[in-house]
């Protein structure tokens, strides 16, 4: 199952390295692209129905552990010694399984939040792309130069997926969790890098088009383009 997906996240990168750069007067959506955000999407799908999951398993194992804990506020001190070594380890493991399903939940929302900021990374690469094709201070040559740059973060940021994808698995292996928090947080710094690169980079384009805006009609005209107040 690992096998396929790490081969189909390296055919994303094939695909997306060998895109072609698409003329300064024609806006075209990278397939690639959508397929990345649809990946994404099933990531976070199937995280929620993980999650749903186990909190479901948490509010059982709750009512289980007060019903013990229920059962020892009511016995005498003498009967207290009485309890069976198989009652107290009966609590151990739904203390310890509580514990664990609860880490998990917290590794499961961490592993969203990934997904949703690789989500909102591509969406503001289509958005300020489609508009720097269009914008009329920019010549086909800095448009090229342009997509060579955003490749380069996307190509980045893909590997963020097959990552994600390792810590999915992680939790039908054998990993630690040392190591699954060191892939995650890992994986959170990356992400972080390519959207704050990608966000500087759309700014420092924004900013050249407002330098050659010629008169303040076009300076006007470039940040309702944009969107700049």
């Amino acid at each position: 199952m690992k096998t396929k997906k790490n081969m189909t996240i390296c055919l994303l990168c094939i695909l997306l390295i060998s895109t072609p750069v698409w003329p300064a007067e024609k806006t075209v959506a990278i397939p690639i692209l959508e397929m990345v955000k649809a990946v994404a999407k099933k990531v976070i799908k199937a995280i929620d129905l993980r999650i749903q999951k186990l909190q479901n398993k948490t509010i059982w194992l709750q009512n289980a552990q007060k019903k013990i804990e229920n059962i020892l506020s009511n016995l005498k001190l003498d009967e207290i010694s009485d309890w069976t070594q198989k009652q107290k380890d009966l609590y151990k493991d739904y203390y310890e399984e509580l514990a664990k399903v609860k880490s998990i939940i917290t590794y499961y929302q961490r592993i969203k939040d990934l997904s949703q900021k690789q989500i909102r990374l591509v969406d503001e690469y289509e958005r300020t792309w489609n508009l720097f094709q269009k914008d009329a201070h920019f010549n086909a040559n800095e448009l090229d130069y342009m997509n060579r740059v955003y490749s380069g973060i996307l190509n980045e940021s893909l590997k963020n997926i097959d990552q994600i994808f390792l810590v999915l698995d992680s939790f039908t292996t054998q990993m630690s969790d040392a190591k699954r928090i060191e892939i995650i947080n890992g994986a959170a710094d990356q992400i972080d890098a390519n959207y704050d690169d990608l966000t500087l980079f759309n700014k420092q384009n924004i900013l050249l088009s407002l330098q050659r805006a010629k008169t303040q009609h076009d300076v006007k005209s470039v940040k309702k383009f944009y969107g700049i107040p």
